[in-house]
């Protein structure tokens, strides 16, 4: 028996990376998955891969609360639920490794797709989950989230606060079975 059939899973960031990999291990092991990026010819290459009858593809920006609210609400009116939601769309920003040569509009927008967007994801999920009371979060993170100088200010910054956001938002959800 796979060990996901019957199961639909969002994943941001699926158009690549650790997201493709992801998007073809849950649609190996029997989940319907709906792959949320902005690299939309590459989205609906996976999709291909995977086949349409298990996979689709929505354009998000996890930075745009209405694209993600889209998203979910899209895993929904095509399959009827969801089950598990993958928030590991993320970016790495320019290697500056002395902090005053750091542009404030950098480490914002490395902070806006590394942490809002993982903000958004867990808001809309259990939005649609706790009704249900089940459901999986699931957040990329890194090393970074928990010892510095493995990366940049900005990219160490936002792992450190999705593992902290992640961790604060299951005590609250947990309760509701998520």
């Amino acid at each position: 028996k796979c060990r996901l059939e019957g199961k639909v899973a969002l994943i941001t960031g699926g158009a690549s990376g650790i997201g493709q990999c992801t998007a073809k291990v849950f649609a190996h092991h029997g989940a319907k998955v709906v792959i949320a990026d902005i690299q939309d010819d590459l989205g609906h290459s996976v999709c291909e891969d995977i086949g349409s009858s298990n996979c689709s593809y929505v354009h998000c920006n996890v930075t745009d609360e209405d694209q993600i609210k889209n998203a979910v609400d899209k895993a929904v009116a095509t399959h009827g639920k969801l089950d598990i939601m993958f928030n590991n769309a993320g970016i790495v920003d320019a290697d500056k490794a002395r902090i005053i040569d750091y542009d404030k509009s950098d480490f914002d927008r490395v902070l806006s797709v590394n942490v809002t967007g993982v903000f958004l994801g867990i808001k809309h999920a259990a939005r649609v989950m706790v009704p249900a009371r089940s459901g999986s979060i699931i957040s990329t993170s890194s090393v970074s989230s928990t010892v510095g100088a493995a990366a940049t200010h900005a990219y160490c910054a936002s792992k450190h606060a999705v593992l902290g956001l992640t961790r604060n938002a299951a005590v609250e959800l947990g309760q509701f079975g998520i």
